[in-house]
């Protein structure tokens, strides 16, 4: 399956094309012949003054998180099938179940905007290992995203792991298995 992640930066960034190449990301610029090598390394994406991060990787949605109790601030982005992007941060409450993981959020404002897949998913949070979606927002996601549905996690500086979404919730209960709709 190709990734999505040349065509995002294509979009955020303006860019003519641009290539995925093992852990570098080529851009072209339109009218031009020479391609940039960047790094899959999130620092990299500090061009022009837009970072992929702020649009992709929701680092500008990570600050905005309400997480007073726990201290522990997530943002997601979901692609959806149109190629939009929707992003989430955690809400919390101080009833503890009464709150919302970044994944939920961003499932949220993709169903609002008249989304119904994912084709991709970050979630960003700074953490010794790689923040990845709780279980139940692995369960959630699984309701709009294939098993083979590409997942990032990344600390804000870097992607710190790479996984399906089928790697991460495996032999899932899913829309499939109620039948047709």
């Amino acid at each position: 399956t190709a990734s999505p992640l040349p065509a995002i930066v294509a979009r955020v960034l303006r860019a003519g094309e641009v290539f995925l190449y093992e852990d570098s990301l080529l851009v072209k610029e339109p009218g031009t012949v020479e391609s940039t090598a960047w790094h899959t390394d999130l620092s990299y994406f500090h061009l022009r003054g837009e970072q992929i991060c702020t649009t992709w990787c929701p680092l500008d949605v990570v600050t905005r998180a309400y997480a007073p109790y726990s201290r522990f601030a997530v943002g997601a982005a979901l692609l959806d099938e149109q190629g939009r992007i929707h992003a989430g941060c955690n809400v919390e409450n101080a009833a503890y179940p009464q709150g919302l993981c970044a994944e939920a959020v961003a499932l949220g404002q993709l169903v609002v905007a008249g989304g119904t897949r994912v084709l991709a998913a970050v979630v960003v949070g700074e953490a010794a290992q790689p923040v990845t979606p709780c279980g139940g927002c692995r369960q959630k996601l699984r309701e709009f995203a294939a098993d083979d549905a590409p997942g990032w996690s990344a600390d804000g500086q870097r992607v710190t792991a790479r996984h399906t979404l089928g790697e991460l919730l495996p032999a899932s209960f899913g829309p499939d298995h109620l039948g047709p709709k």
